[in-house]
């Protein structure tokens, strides 16, 4: 038999970073969805909603200035305004079509989320008849949440004004971190002055709602460079701060400079080391008088700040992505946009939605996906799955649930499933004990 010290120690096997993906973001695996099963995303599409499911809307804005050496998005650095322009005018046009789908049934989404890329790469021009259109299609008028990525570099305050003035609510700068050098070396586009103009600029016009986001262990990252930047963070004291460790995927730069080179570790911090600068970060943050609402999150005011766009998401919602690449859930059903930039475009000339590959999940499986992505809130309430699912989460899951409580990780506290602040740091690695058998294999999938 093996004792609890045993596998503790299986469960941290593997510290250095190598590459793959860690952060889970859905489920099933990627891998399971396919072309063959594209069919099932136009059925979707074509019955009506259930009674009472949110809807949320997504944009992919896939232009950038440079491409982070880490970066694993579908993005672009040599797009010209004719080319930008051309798919704005698509993704209305994607839009457009969705709205035609008996899914929609006079439903007006909740939340809006702009994504990259690097939306804030569009001039202000362009972001204003973007967002006309998209609301001339399907208006506004109930969206609680419009949350917007900023790359620092690219806001002006002219920009920064028009951007609220056009109903962002959320403001998400992607800082990543606040050493000039760190950033260069890991390929970032602005540097650390751009940041302090940028945060004051949203400051100015008044966003209900700024987020800062930080990457533990970045290549180059030291000790006292990410206290600098937790430090730094904490001045600036935005309404929310996300907080990911650094993981190298597959389709990066730096991946491919590790497969010439032979290199199975990446250069990277170990995930020990990641996991120990979080901790810190969010222990500073607490002090500071934040709240950790989540395995990235912490935020200053728990009752005012929200991330509805993640909330809604990880109870079920639907979502209509747009663009190259995005990824959609409608009805219970997952699917994926042309991951290309010209098959993307010449399926919408065409007057087609541009679906690559799709899945549908089985009740348990959309039962499972609630629940791991409700794991990286840090907290499983039981009556949630049993009211929902009609499943006794602690009876169908008791072996993880106990290998969890083993490791060390885990309590349970009446009808909650709690992650203690270890266990919340490795989320992203402890739900796969909850996986479906045939799953576990492509956990870089």
């Amino acid at each position: 038999m093996t004792s609890g010290a045993e596998l503790i120690q299986i469960a941290h096997n593997d510290e250095e970073t190598r590459a793959g993906n860690y952060f889970v973001s859905n489920y099933p695996p990627y891998s399971f969805w396919t072309p063959e099963k594209r069919s099932e995303a136009f059925d979707a599409l074509d019955r009506k909603p259930a009674p009472g499911t949110t809807l949320g809307l997504y944009l992919h804005i896939p232009f950038c200035r440079k491409r982070c050496h880490f970066c694993y998005f579908r993005v672009y650095t040599d797009k010209n305004s004719d080319d930008i322009q051309h798919y704005i005018d698509s993704a209305v046009r994607e839009l457009e079509l969705y709205a035609e789908r008996p899914f929609i049934d006079g439903r007006l989404p909740r939340f809006i989320y702009f994504g990259g890329g690097t939306p804030s790469y569009l001039s202000v021009r362009q972001l204003t008849g973007l967002i006309g259109e998209m609301q001339r299609v399907l208006p506004w008028d109930r969206a609680e949440e419009i949350a917007f990525e900023g790359e620092p570099g690219t806001l002006t305050e002219p920009k920064m004004q028009a951007i609220r003035d056009l109903g962002i609510t959320r403001l998400s700068l992607g800082v990543e971190h606040f050493e000039d050098r760190v950033l260069q070396l890991n390929g970032r586009a602005h540097g650390s002055k751009e940041i302090d103009r940028a945060y004051n600029f949203a400051r100015s016009a008044g966003f209900p709602q700024i987020n800062i986001d930080l990457i533990a262990g970045m290549m180059g990252d030291t000790p006292d460079g990410w206290q600098h930047s937790v430090r730094k963070t904490i001045e600036l004291a935005p309404d929310s701060v996300t907080i990911y460790q650094m993981e190298i995927p597959f389709n990066t730069t730096i991946y491919q400079e590790m497969k010439e080179r032979g290199a199975e570790i990446a250069p990277v911090a170990s995930w020990a080391t990641k996991r120990g600068w979080v901790s810190s970060a969010f222990e500073q943050l607490e002090a500071a008088g934040y709240t950790v609402t989540s395995a990235y999150t912490a935020v200053k005011d728990p009752a005012r700040t929200r991330f509805l766009y993640r909330d809604e998401l990880w109870t079920g919602a639907d979502l209509v992505a747009l663009g190259v690449a995005s990824f959609s859930h409608v009805g219970g059903t997952h699917f994926q946009n042309e991951h290309n930039w010209g098959p993307y475009l010449e399926r919408i000339a065409k007057g087609e939605l541009p679906i690559y590959r799709a899945l549908t999940p089985t009740p348990e499986e959309r039962m499972i996906r609630e629940l791991l992505l409700q794991f990286k809130l840090g907290h499983v309430e039981s009556g949630y799955f049993r009211q929902k699912f009609g499943v006794e989460i602690r009876e169908r899951f008791a072996p993880a649930v106990d290998r969890l409580k083993e490791w060390g990780f885990l309590s349970e506290q009446g009808e909650t499933l709690q992650l203690n602040r270890e266990g919340l740091l490795q989320a992203d690695r402890l739900i796969h004990e909850f996986f479906l058998p045939e799953h576990r294999d492509a956990r870089y999938a």
